[in-house]
C-alpha cells in the first residue's frame, strides 16, 4: 500500500507545487463522498503533510445524502476516519421545500456543493479540496467542446467569495485507474453507485475515452489539458462567485 501511495504522491505534489494549492497555515476541508477518488484524496492530503515542508490542517467533510434517497454511509466512514486520526464532520444534504425529489444530477450536485461550502466556512477552512482526477478533467473538456462549443475544463484552483474559500483539485494529474488501484490495496470503503444512474452523455464520453489504450488515453488527457487551460491563465487562482458554481452561499449571492 505504501508503495502505491508513494507513487501517487509524485503527481499529487506536482499539482500542489505547480498551482500553489497548499500553503502554511491552511485549513483544508476535504470533500469525502465515500468513493475511491475522495478517499484517496484524503489519504494523499494526510500523507503529503509529512513532506510538504510546512504545516496545514485537514478536516474531512461528508455530505449525508439520505434526504435524496442515498444510503447512509456514516456507520462505515466514521470508524475508517477515526482509524486515520483525522478530524471529520458529517453534514446533511438539504433541499428547498419546493424541490422535487429525487433531484436531477445538476440540482443534487449544486446542493451538495452548497453544503460543502457552508461546512467549510463553519469549520474555519480557507480551502476546499475536491477529488476530480485526470480523467474527469479530460471528460469535462470533451463535454464542453461537444455540447457548448467551448474547450474549457475543471481548474486546479478557483477562489470563491472574494478569496474566502479556495477550491483546489490536487488530483488533476492522477488517472482514475491509479486511484482505483490504490483504493483496492488500501481497503478503502467504497460508496455504492448513485441509485438514480449517471448522466447519459457523460457516460458516453467516458466510454469513448476508455475505448483507447492506456498510452493513447494518457496522450489524449495531456493534449486536452494543455489546450483547455491555454486560454484560462491557470497557474494562479481564478476568482468566481457565480451562483451555479458556489451554491449562492456565504452572503455572496442568494
Amino acid at each position: 500500500m505504501k508503495g502505491v501511495l508513494s507513487a501517487l504522491l509524485k503527481p499529487f505534489a506536482r499539482a500542489c507545487k505547480e498551482f500553489d494549492l497548499l500553503a502554511e497555515g491552511d485549513r483544508v476541508a476535504v470533500a469525502l463522498s465515500g468513493g475511491k477518488d475522495s478517499a484517496s484524496l484524503l489519504d494523499l492530503m494526510l500523507a503529503y503533510r509529512e513532506r510538504a515542508g510546512f504545516p496545514y490542517e485537514v478536516v474531512a467533510v461528508h455530505v449525508v445524502g439520505t434526504a435524496a434517497g442515498f444510503p447512509d454511509l456514516t456507520g462505515i466512514l466514521a470508524p475508517w476516519l477515526e482509524a486515520r486520526g483525522v478530524e471529520y464532520r458529517f453534514v446533511p444534504l438539504e433541499f428547498p421545500p419546493e424541490e422535487l425529489l429525487p433531484p436531477d444530477c445538476f440540482r443534487c450536485s449544486w446542493n451538495r456543493r452548497k453544503a460543502l461550502f457552508l461546512a467549510a466556512d463553519a469549520l474555519g477552512c480557507n480551502k476546499l479540496a475536491l477529488g476530480h482526477h485526470a480523467d474527469d478533467v479530460a471528460v469535462t473538456a470533451l463535454m464542453n467542446l461537444l455540447f457548448t462549443g467551448r474547450l474549457e475544463t475543471l481548474e486546479p484552483k478557483v477562489e470563491f467569495f472574494g478569496g474566502r474559500i479556495t477550491v483546489i483539485r490536487p488530483l488533476v494529474y492522477i488517472p482514475a485507474k491509479d486511484l482505483a488501484a490504490y483504493a483496492r490495496t488500501a481497503g478503502t470503503p467504497l460508496a455504492p453507485p448513485c441509485p438514480y444512474g449517471r448522466d447519459a452523455n457523460r457516460q458516453k464520453v467516458e466510454d469513448f475515452l476508455r475505448s483507447f489504450g492506456p498510452r493513447q488515453q494518457a496522450h489524449i488527457r495531456a493534449n486536452l489539458w494543455r489546450i483547455a487551460i491555454k486560454g484560462t491563465g491557470v497557474g494562479g487562482a481564478r476568482h468566481r462567485t457565480t451562483r451555479a458554481d458556489s451554491g449562492g452561499v456565504l452572503g455572496e449571492e442568494r
